[in-house]
């Protein structure tokens, strides 16, 4: 709530969408003027009828979430059983409850738990106007992918999606929708970039192997700069396999060995990726993984304190020939014709690159 109201979200905007909040969190939202706030159960609607009796509540739905990498809805969602008490109860406690929320988990592939939930959101709107609700609002959650070669593309999501809202909450019929597309819109914008700080080779014991190939099998141990309790906490939470990029190129004839990447922490834990056939890298090589942009760097700083690494900013040529025009007065043109030109992600850097970071849109915008 600070962090979006210090860049200039005014309080009508937010959405205070976790269902288990602290009560000075409450507090915090009732003096800043956030109004909307979510709940799912007794005790949640019984703090903010206490703490904040005039927010406008949006109740969360639990949906079938089963086939999802990372399902929610043990842990937050009403059943639908329970929805006509919990609204009864919020009319009793003179609260008002202006919409639904529901969210599928992470990585859902299954397309009908979207058109289901949306359904579900109906019903619960029905018992709402039946109580006296006035219910306007329909939180569609996130968890949305926003990869290439994803299990169910972004496009057939909202086409299911949105099928289903013309269906059960068609154009003019009074309810705002919104959706929590972070997780769409960051994953593919970062690539992450780190060094290797540590090496060992363990012997595999495997008898007979040394017979048949003349020398002992063996496995390599990198240790990286960062971890699962840093950026890589995705492998924690989000159950990925993070797959290396060599900034070296390799010979074809090069030969592979059987490889992990570990995290800087003692903890047998920290291991970022298993099963990897590398060839032989060294201290101080770096390794780049695509796909970085969500739950890495905001969860390393929750999880460790500190953010630890630089994010440098960059974008093609052609992207920035083609807004260099709206950027940058046309009387300037000439002033930035001797200038260093932006280089496309780090990738076509040589000898020329003279400014760093690469490019910063946050100078210019």
């Amino acid at each position: 709530m600070e962090l979006v109201q210090r860049i200039g979200v005014p309080a009508s905007k937010i959405i205070y969408a976790n269902p288990c909040k602290q009560i000075a969190q409450i507090k915090y939202a009732a003096k800043h003027g956030v109004r909307l706030l979510s709940f799912d159960n007794e005790m949640e609607l019984a703090k903010v009828v206490k703490g904040y009796p005039s927010a406008r509540m949006v109740l969360g739905i639990a949906t079938d979430d089963r086939h999802s990498l990372s399902p929610l809805s043990f842990k937050f969602g009403a059943s639908l059983q329970s929805c006509r008490h919990l609204l009864e109860n919020a009319k009793r406690s003179h609260v008002e409850v202006v919409g639904v929320s529901f969210h599928v988990g992470s990585g859902c592939p299954d397309l009908h738990a979207y058109a289901q939930s949306i359904a579900d959101a109906r019903l619960v709107f029905e018992m709402g106007a039946e109580l006296g609700h006035r219910m306007h609002l329909l939180d569609l959650g996130g968890g949305f992918p926003g990869l290439e070669g994803a299990k169910v593309r972004f496009e057939e999501i909202a086409s299911v999606i949105n099928s289903a809202l013309d269906l059960y909450f068609p154009e003019g019929c009074g309810v705002d929708i919104l959706a929590r597309l972070g997780r769409y819109y960051v994953t593919s914008a970062f690539t992450l970039a780190v060094s290797i700080i540590a090496k060992k080779e363990v012997l595999l014991d495997q008898p007979g192997r040394e017979e048949e190939s003349g020398s002992i099998p063996k496995t390599i141990v990198y240790h990286l700069s960062e971890g699962v309790y840093g950026i890589f906490n995705s492998v924690l939470f989000d159950n990925t396999c993070p797959t290396p990029i060599l900034q070296k190129k390799s010979s074809v004839d090069q030969p592979l060995y059987s490889s992990s990447l570990w995290g800087p922490v003692a903890d047998g834990q920290d291991c970022v990726a298993e099963g990897l056939w590398l060839p032989q890298l060294h201290v101080g090589d770096w390794l780049v993984f695509e796909n970085m942009g969500a739950y890495t760097v905001g969860m390393a700083s929750l999880l460790g304190g500190t953010q630890t690494c630089r994010v440098t900013y960059a974008m093609s040529r052609v992207a920035w020939e083609a807004l260099r025009g709206q950027l940058l007065p046309t009387e300037q043109d000439e002033d930035t014709e001797g200038m260093c030109k932006p280089l496309s992600c780090g990738w076509e850097i040589t000898d020329t690159l003279c400014v760093g970071p690469v490019f910063t849109p946050a100078s210019i915008m």
